[in-house]
């Protein structure tokens, strides 16, 4: 396989996609990694291009370029960088070399997703740890949730960090952002067990055995009252410790576990 060069127009346009407005604006985002990439290859969405460190990399790109897309749309260009050019794009201490340039599609609406497809649905208000947010995102996919609905106060599901802490996990679930919870809250709960989350009060996770949209809040200020009186039920995770609290990611995926095990036995 050929590796072309990048020109310098390239390379500044890449290194503003580490800014969320030139993310929007271009409709591109950054993915780094090998199993990030992998992921990426294996699932529908659209590689604009791979780029790799000319230190030896290429031979990443030789091993993932057999990785079966069911998204594929054509061949994709492998750009070779010098260590320079690839410092100014790389957010991992210890790179391997290896990143894709992601081409984001048309992001369903969320009453798409109540009406077309049965599966759970995770919704996050306010959570603005990026890294936060791609760990949810890895147990979401990994408790076999369908859909992720952010709040419009939710980091940037885009961002370097949310793409890498989810391991690729986020090109195999639907992402719909920016959105009006108040809004949306009734219509979700017609569809599904709305199940809001609180760090005091509260019954205990328990499987539910019917499509379910769990509701998580940031760690600094839970859900809203109003967003919890609409809620059909809410859960509290009991502790037996002296920790204030769990942080949000660890339990987004006590809950999301007790739903998966209550689909594994039906």
């Amino acid at each position: 396989m050929d590796f072309e060069r990048p020109s310098r127009a390239a390379i500044r346009l890449w290194g503003k996609l580490l800014i969320g407005k030139y993310r929007r604006r271009e409709r591109l985002f950054l993915a780094e990694g090998r199993k990030v990439v992998g992921e990426l290859l294996a699932s529908p969405w659209h590689s604009a291009a791979i780029l790799l460190c000319d230190e030896g990399k290429e031979g990443e790109w030789r091993d993932l370029s057999g990785t079966p897309g069911r998204g594929e749309q054509g061949p994709v260009t492998a750009y070779l960088l010098t260590r320079e050019e690839w410092r100014r794009l790389s957010q991992d201490r210890e790179s391997e070399g290896v990143m894709a340039l992601v081409r984001m599609g048309r992001q369903p609406e969320w009453q798409e997703i109540l009406h077309r497809d049965a599966g759970d649905i995770l919704m996050l208000d306010r959570i603005n740890n990026p890294s936060n947010l791609g760990a949810i995102m890895r147990s979401a996919h990994w408790f076999g949730f369908s859909s992720v609905f952010l709040s419009a106060d939710t980091a940037d599901w885009t961002h370097p960090k949310t793409v890498r802490t989810s391991m690729g996990s986020l090109f195999h679930l639907n992402i719909v952002a920016g959105l009006d919870f108040p809004t949306l809250l009734p219509a979700v709960g017609d569809r599904c067990l709305l199940v809001g989350s609180d760090v005091r009060t509260g019954t205990p996770p328990r499987p539910t055995g019917r499509r379910t949209a769990l509701l998580l809040g940031s760690e600094s200020h839970g859900l809203p009252e109003e967003f919890l009186q609409q809620a059909e039920e809410t859960w509290c995770i009991p502790g037996a410790g002296g920790a204030e609290s769990l942080s949000v990611a660890q339990a987004a995926a006590i809950m999301m576990y007790e739903i998966h095990r209550g689909r594994s036995r039906t």
